[in-house]
């Protein structure tokens, strides 16, 4: 693993430490490339706060300091300046006007929300109702369809506990459409490092059937999880496991 493009910092909320430690872990791990991806601000209305991301009013700060750091470490490791961004039905094109003024790299897909995303359940809570994961395939390949995101984030976040065909046949469709459209699946050492759902076997040996490109992604809250050789190993033996060729793991991506 010689990126990561997955970071997050303090304004998210719920990431700890300071971009800078973030960056000399980076480099400690032989990283040579760190792409900082906190979670986009969002225009809510009506007044609506999102716990887990930065206010828009963060955003400048957030774009000057990573900014700030590339020059600082230029000749020390390359960093990027990315966002993790939901697709949320009627906020997507205020999200575009919001972010249209910085110069933002590249964008991740990380769909936490379906709809619009305001007083909704959390993605990651498991269900068995059929509609629940019909929306969220149908919902993020509206999304990747945009042509806006580099890769799709922890692609398996819904734990699903409904009919195991009816998962099968969405998550294929959906690996399907991401690999005609040579969009990278992110494997979460998050989730690997905690003992999320995610990554969870079932889909990824749906991946490896549909024969999509992988990536590993740190999603980093804070210094200490940007690179920990002992997580990438234990990604290797999962990678393997799913049944995943090596030569399917891309190392870096270009932009």
């Amino acid at each position: 693993m010689i990126a990561n493009y997955h970071t997050h910092t303090w304004r998210c909320r719920h990431a700890r430490g300071r971009e800078k430690e973030y960056v000399e872990e980076a480099i400690k791990g032989g990283l040579k490339v760190l792409g900082f991806s906190d979670h986009t601000p969002q225009v809510y209305p009506g007044g609506y706060v999102c716990p887990a991301k930065m206010e828009p009013r963060e955003l400048e700060g957030y774009v000057d300091c990573v900014l700030a750091l590339k020059k600082e470490y230029r000749d020390d490791i390359e960093i990027r300046l990315g966002l993790e961004a939901e697709y949320l039905y009627t906020l997507w094109e205020p999200l575009l006007d919001l972010l249209a003024p910085y110069p933002i790299e590249y964008l991740l897909l990380g769909q936490h929300y379906l709809g619009d995303g305001m007083d909704v359940p959390y993605c990651g809570v498991p269900t068995s109702r059929p509609g629940d994961l019909i929306s969220y395939c149908a919902q993020t390949r509206e999304a990747l369809e945009t042509g806006r995101f580099l890769y799709f984030a922890h692609p398996d976040l819904i734990p699903f506990t409904g009919d195991p065909s009816l998962y099968e046949r969405e998550m294929t469709k959906l690996c399907l459409f991401c690999r005609e459209r040579n969009i990278p699946l992110e494997i979460n050492l998050l989730g690997l490092r905690e003992g999320r759902n995610y990554p969870g076997e079932r889909f990824w040996k749906i991946a490896a059937r549909a024969g999509n490109t992988v990536i590993y992604g740190s999603d980093a809250h804070a210094p200490s999880h940007v690179y920990t050789e002992r997580l990438v190993r234990k990604a290797d033996r999962f990678l393997e496991r799913c049944g995943i060729p090596r030569d399917r793991l891309l190392d870096v991506l270009d932009f």
